[in-house]
Order: C-alpha cells, then sequence, then structure tokens
C-alpha cells in the first residue's frame, strides 16, 4: 500500500502495523489450507475480535472501539493485501451498520457485543436465484402473525453462509408493494426451520464461504425486524454506498498486491538474455499500471474522505467500485501476461490473485448495474 496517503494519520499508521503483524502470523500462512477446506475457521473469527479488528466503529458501550471508518478501510486493505478474501468485511463494514444506525438499544445489547468479539459471526441475505440486483422482485417472504414474522423463501451467494450465527434477511412484508413492502429481519441460524445449503464451489475466492440458505416457515419474533416495517429498501439505498465503497477499498488493494510481486519477477526472470523489466514493452506496462494505481488510490481517499464527511452520494460510491474494480482486472490481467506461463500455475500468487479478483465486477452490484445507476445521476 501507498504510505503517503493523507486520509490516514499516525495513529492509522500505528493500527495498521499491528493488522498487519497479526494478519502474517494469524492469516497469511494459513491461505491454501482456508483455500482447500472453503472456509475459514471460528477461531480466527475469535482472535480477530480479541485484537480489536473486528466492527471497530462499533461504540464502546457495546464492546467496541467507537472509531472512525477509516479503520475498517485499513482492515479490508490488509486483508485483500494477498490475503485469503474472507468476509470479515460483510460483518463489519455492511451487517454491522443496519444495526448501529437502524437497531433498537436493546437489538444493539442483545448482538453488538458478540459481534465484536467475533463470537457472532453475520451475514447479509439479499440475493436470490432468479432475481440477482433486482432486489424489489425478491420472493422471499415475511407474514406476520400474532408477535412474530414467519419466513419463507431461498437465497444464494451469501458471503459467510456457512459461518453465520446470525443472518440479516431481506424479505417482503407486502408482497403487493414491491420495494414499498420490503423489510429487514435479523434470524439466527438456530431457528427451526432454517438450512444451509451447499458451500458454493467458487471460481477464486475459496476461502470466503458462500452459500445457499433456505427458509422453511421460520418464526421469529417481531423484536428481530431492524427498523420500522417496509421500509427495508430504503435502509438498503442509504447503506449500499459504504458497501460499495469497502469493495472498491479491496480493489485497490488486490491491484497493488498484484503489481508488488509482478515489480520483483520481472526483474528477476531471464528472457533473451536479459530481465523481462529491461524489455520496453515491459517497462511501458508497468508505468501504466502505476499511474493506475496512483489515479485510483487517488479517487478512493477522496471517496473515503467525503463518506467520513457523511456526504458521499449513492453516484460517487457506484462510480469508485466501478473504477476500481475494473482496474483491478486490467492490472491483474496484465499481470498474469507478464508472469508467461508461470502465471497461470496455481502455485505462483499472481494466479490466485487473477481468479479472486474476478468477483469485484459481480458482488455488491455487477460493473453494467454501476453504470447504470451513475448514469441516472447525471
Amino acid at each position: 500500500m501507498l504510505n503517503d496517503r493523507k486520509v490516514y494519520d499516525s495513529e492509522h499508521a500505528i493500527f495498521r502495523e499491528g493488522v498487519r503483524r497479526f494478519f502474517n502470523a494469524e492469516m497469511m500462512r494459513y491461505r491454501d489450507e482456508w483455500d482447500r477446506a472453503g472456509t475459514s475457521p471460528r477461531d480466527f473469527w475469535r482472535k480477530c475480535g480479541e485484537a480489536g479488528f473486528l466492527c471497530p466503529q462499533v461504540p464502546e458501550e457495546y464492546g467496541g472501539a467507537g472509531a472512525d471508518f477509516r479503520y475498517n478501510c485499513i482492515v479490508a486493505e490488509e486483508t485483500f493485501y494477498g490475503g485469503p478474501a474472507i468476509n470479515l468485511g460483510v460483518h463489519s463494514d455492511i451487517v454491522t451498520p443496519y444495526l448501529l444506525h437502524y437497531g433498537t438499544p436493546d437489538q444493539k445489547r442483545r448482538w453488538l457485543p458478540g459481534m465484536v468479539s467475533g463470537e457472532i459471526v453475520t451475514a447479509i441475505a439479499m440475493t436470490e436465484p432468479g432475481t440477482g440486483s433486482d432486489l424489489a422482485n425478491i420472493k422471499t417472504s415475511a407474514r406476520l402473525e400474532s408477535d412474530q414474522y414467519v419466513i419463507d423463501g431461498q437465497k444464494t451467494f451469501i458471503s459467510n453462509g456457512q459461518n453465520a450465527d446470525l443472518i440479516l434477511v431481506v424479505a417482503k412484508t407486502d408482497p403487493a408493494a414491491r420495494a414499498k413492502g420490503v423489510s429487514l429481519i435479523f434470524v439466527e441460524s438456530s431457528r427451526e426451520g432454517f438450512a444451509r445449503g451447499q458451500n458454493l464451489d467458487k471460481m477464486g475466492q475459496h476461502a470466503a464461504d458462500t452459500s445457499e440458505l433456505f427458509f422453511d416457515n421460520v418464526c421469529v419474533p417481531v423484536e428481530n425486524r431492524i427498523g420500522e416495517e417496509n421500509q427495508g429498501f430504503k435502509y438498503l439505498m442509504q447503506e449500499l454506498p459504504q458497501e460499495r465503497l469497502i469493495i472498491a477499498v479491496t480493489a485497490a488493494a488486490a491491484a497493488q498486491h498484484a503489481f508488488d510481486i509482478t515489480l520483483p519477477y520481472v526483474r528477476e526472470r531471464q528472457a533473451f538474455g536479459r530481465a523481462i523489466a529491461d524489455f520496453q514493452n515491459t517497462r511501458f506496462k508497468l508505468a501504466e499500471m502505476a499511474t493506475e494505481l496512483k489515479v485510483g488510490w487517488a479517487f478512493l481517499d477522496q471517496c473515503i474522505a467525503t463518506h467520513l464527511q457523511g456526504e458521499l452520494s449513492s453516484s460517487e460510491a457506484s462510480m469508485a467500485k466501478l473504477w476500481l474494480t475494473e482496474m483491478l482486472g486490467r492490472v491483474v490481467d496484465q499481470c498474469v501476461q507478464l508472469h508467461g506461463g508461470y502465471g497461470y500455475v496455481n502455485e505462483y500468487g499472481i494466479c490466485k490473485a487473477y481468479v479472486d479478483a474476478r468477483a469485484h465486477r459481480i458482488y455488491g452490484g455487477t460493473s453494467e448495474i454501476m453504470k447504470e445507476l451513475i448514469s441516472r445521476s447525471l
């Protein structure tokens, strides 16, 4: 990562060093093992909690550090700088804000301490087999019966699906009202009628467990609903900018890592009696990538600063996700090319970086959806 980023100060630098040391000791060396397992161990989540790296923005009264969003960004950057792409961010950066912004004091006391400690792992269940990014047309229903909701439906591509103890479910409480009939309801994985499907066998990001989830007459108390009934779509639209921003953060870190492992490789690798880095084509490709990275970090840090002021718009967040994830794709592809045949061999880090990168342009809203959202603001 760049060391001259003005968006961070000396305290953030100290925190980053701690995160980096911890990940080097507790995560990086297990990458292959976790990739083979298709998930990350719960013990690692608890260690992250003990170290203070989960949900750093949670107030002290609920067990957190009360830190600003930049600390979340540091954890995300260090995770995706060559790490196994586990879903800490879904837990800390995507699910937690819904509870912080729309939860009741009782709900916060009930769940936040465990989320901070890693005893509770969370997921958010939006996507369904037939809807993709079209959240207004979800089919999962939550009908009110007395003082509880009865939830029926199916979700797919759910990050942390195998590990999650608590799932924030996007469901229709008024099926006829489309977007105006959506509510957000927390479902504990211990509830009768809840079932996990298979851990999906993905192209990359293997350690980030991703699952199908099934809800068959799952009963939860009304107190598990976040915010007001039928206001869920509004809450989703308010929180999606941060979700897309954090994806942009991870994309920038992943692109930087791809470049950083390629630069020494081309300086050492010989062809036709000289280093690959000595060929003009290689020098020009490196120059292009270095420039894209510099521009990407500058725009990203601008968006982080804007978000800290509470002023990041949906279109700006979409621009960040679109540009940074597409840039990641370009950079990692060029890095594979510069590795030659070795870039296609799994034991080389660039090969893993390549397959892990592809998902960035899909989850959190595809690049095509980002373009649609940006165009509406013009």
